[in-house]
């Protein structure tokens, strides 16, 4: 992959990955507003400005790395996270599932969403590749932090909502793996036991439902 091909993915993911991370970490705001918890609308967290919610190191400069080092190949980074006091929501417990689902539910709505959008340029007959392949990177992009964010180990939302689910006694033995989840992930990330054996069949699941979805729409324009 040469220097101008990297510079046009870049421009192609960048406004799908913004709008990923903000709806992101603003539904999860807005959730925790729903069930009691104010702290991160009192913060000016509940936004959909992107200012807001970029890391420097996490949503720039170590996806930009790794994207340039593997040629594409292998992406991560994350956003800010929003503040949220789980012992403030009116039932902690089972609101915890709930602020937890409305991030990686608005990826998955996202997902939906650029689905549509490429139908439509399609029956539009758009034939601009760059609107095209953004499309289905919207897709993409959606898709990958709607099953990323879903893996059950503590701080990933997936784990989270894990611990809303166990009992008392489980669900404290695995909060306690929090301060360490996230190199956890890391390590898993890297020997390729998070791709392989959750994204991949999580996404291509995922995927195969949205389809299911859209049939009506597609049978309508096609």
């Amino acid at each position: 992959m040469d220097f101008a091909d990297i510079v046009q993915k870049i421009a192609i993911y960048a406004l799908p990955v913004l709008f990923a991370i903000t709806v992101h970490e603003a539904a999860h705001g807005y959730a925790a507003r729903h069930f009691g918890d104010d702290t991160a609308w009192k913060l000016g967290r509940i936004t959909l400005n992107p200012l807001k919610h970029i890391d420097p190191v996490g949503t720039i400069v170590m996806p930009l790395i790794l994207f340039f080092s593997t040629g594409g190949a292998f992406l991560f980074g994350y956003a800010k996270p929003v503040p949220v006091q789980f012992g403030r929501l009116k039932n902690p417990k089972r609101d915890m599932i709930w602020v937890a689902l409305a991030g990686p539910g608005a990826n998955l709505v996202q997902a939906i969403l650029w689905n549509i959008v490429f139908y439509l340029q399609v029956f539009a007959g758009i034939e601009e590749r760059f609107f095209i392949e953004m499309a289905k990177g919207g897709v993409s992009v959606n898709l990958v932090m709607f099953a990323f964010n879903l893996f059950p180990l503590p701080p990933l939302d997936g784990g989270r909502i894990l611990v809303g689910l166990l009992p008392w006694k489980q669900a404290v033995a695995v909060s306690r793996i929090e301060p360490w989840g996230f190199f956890i992930v890391m390590a898993l990330v890297v020997m390729g036991v998070i791709g392989s054996l959750w994204m991949y069949p999580l996404m291509s699941v995922t995927r195969a439902l949205i389809d299911l979805l859209l049939t009506p729409l597609r049978a309508l324009l096609f």
